[in-house]
């Protein structure tokens, strides 16, 4: 089983995102607080699990935690303010709306600009190490995942469906036939292509 806190003692929020790397659709956030003696031998690294094990995870998850919030920054905005930043400032937004606020922040990977005064630890497999941050990465995948299955319905030349928008073969086939949506992150290789691509 995942570690249960980092320091004992204090109320604990885990963060996480998904959807850095993709080629269109907003990068989601998370952060959770779990009880300091909060136990699920389940629970990991959100990309280790199947969809339904995620799916069920995010019900224990949302009905177990102390506090969860889901925040994302859109597409323009990681034009306008890179992707890591923009992943930041999910997770900043995320932060923002816990109740009770966190007295320490745990960080999934390596970068991290700090938010008020709350101390943090960022910790590179932090999904695979701290059962806070594997449940904020859990809550985020699967909320991304959801919002790419939505927008499939409306623009489903582009298999985000399956695919979720990241850069797979099918998916820069089809941008290649079909142009790119309002929902395509410009600034994701897609600046040098614009003599061959339109805007649907």
């Amino acid at each position: 089983m995942l570690k249960q806190y980092y320091k004992p003692g204090l109320t604990e929020a885990g963060c996480d995102e998904a959807g850095r790397g993709c080629l269109a659709g907003p990068v989601f956030a998370a952060a959770v607080i779990l009880p300091e003696d909060y136990r699920n031998k389940t629970l990991n690294d959100s990309k280790k699990l199947s969809p339904p094990q995620r799916e069920k995870l995010r019900h224990e998850i949302i009905s177990d935690a102390i506090a969860w919030e889901i925040a994302s920054c859109t597409n323009s905005e990681i034009d306008t303010m890179n992707i890591l930043r923009a992943s930041i400032t999910a997770m900043h937004r995320a932060i923002a709306r816990l109740t009770p606020q966190p007295q320490l922040l745990l960080i999934d990977g390596n970068r991290f600009y700090p938010y008020e005064k709350i101390p943090y630890q960022t910790i590179i497999r932090g999904d695979a190490t701290y059962l806070s941050i594997a449940a904020a990465s859990i809550l985020a995948k699967t909320e991304r995942d959801r919002f790419m299955e939505e927008l499939d319905l409306l623009f489903p030349r582009y298999g985000w469906r399956q695919n979720k928008g990241y850069p797979t073969p099918g998916h820069r086939r089809a941008i290649m036939e079909h142009g790119i949506t309002p929902y395509h992150r410009l600034t994701f290789n897609l600046r040098e292509m614009q003599s061959e691509l339109r805007f649907l």
